[in-house]
């Protein structure tokens, strides 16, 4: 992690992820991006749907290949890059057809790698292939739920699964939130972990870095009129006023269980996160 010279208060405790010597000095490839409308929060009506969102530095989308469907063709990595829709880097890789694609990094991915994307690949890290063929005991991370969609669990900075058992058509993960599932063993996984795992050891410092990242100010409930929040009105500090933690919409929080019962994918979570 980088640490700064305390210039100002909020410098202090200011801490990074190092990007020298992991990262590549290089412009995001032109072909690979597009830039996308940011909506600040609000819908097709123009109403504010998701508070605090707005502002921010501009941002170039990255169009990252999740499904990683060329089979059986050689890649080489050819840059690593930071993206800031991710938490995770990415690796631009070039296959031996001439074709380039980003692909999320892993976490020891350098510069020069050879990677490869086959039912039966090599056991590598950065090699995708089908979860029957991983050992038990390593580490996945952009895992497919539905074959051919493109991965969608263990995709953010530092996330993985760790494969525990293979029996009848399915593979049991632990994932890093402590789940255990089951996923259909025909689907593709890249062997490894997820790249940048000091990522949650960030310490943004001052709001006006919040801001950058386009992070609007968040008030308290409290501080709120009553017509604005169950926990507002009163002279000076109050009471909660309601026995039990609510949302800004009266809607129950903090240990209400959200989940649908009668969801269908819940037969596949052997153990839920803690």
């Amino acid at each position: 992690m980088k640490q700064y010279k305390p210039t100002t208060p909020s410098r202090r405790f200011m801490t990074n992820p190092t990007y020298r010597n992991i990262l590549s000095a290089t412009e995001p490839f032109k072909g690979l991006t597009k830039r996308l409308v940011d909506h600040a929060g609000r819908n097709n009506q123009g109403r504010i749907t998701m508070r605090h969102q707005g502002g921010g530095n501009k941002k170039i989308y990255r169009i990252i290949d999740f499904k990683q469907n060329k089979f059986d063709i050689p890649a080489r990595i050819e840059f690593l890059e930071y993206d800031p829709y991710r938490t995770a880097f990415i690796a631009l890789v070039l296959y031996k057809d001439g074709e380039r694609r980003y692909i999320l990094a892993s976490k020891n991915m350098k510069v020069g790698d050879e990677i490869v994307v086959s039912e039966n690949a090599a056991i590598k890290e950065g090699n995708r292939l089908a979860l029957k063929n991983v050992p038990v005991g390593y580490f996945v991370y952009n895992i497919e739920l539905t074959k051919n969609k493109g991965g969608q669990l263990a995709r953010s900075a530092g996330s993985y699964a760790q494969v525990l058992a293979q029996e009848d058509g399915v593979v049991h993960l632990k994932l890093s939130s402590g789940e255990i599932r089951k996923v259909h063993w025909d689907n593709f996984a890249s062997l490894g972990q997820a790249s940048n795992p000091d990522h949650n050891l960030t310490v943004i410092g001052k709001a006006g870095r919040s801001r950058h990242l386009g992070v609007r100010p968040t008030v308290r409930g409290s501080v709120m009129n009553p017509c604005d929040h169950p926990y507002g009105g009163g002279e000076g500090r109050t009471q909660r006023g309601t026995r039990r933690p609510k949302t800004k919409w009266g809607k129950i929080t903090g240990g209400r269980k959200t989940r649908n019962k009668k969801k269908w994918s819940s037969r596949m979570i052997i153990k839920r996160r803690k």
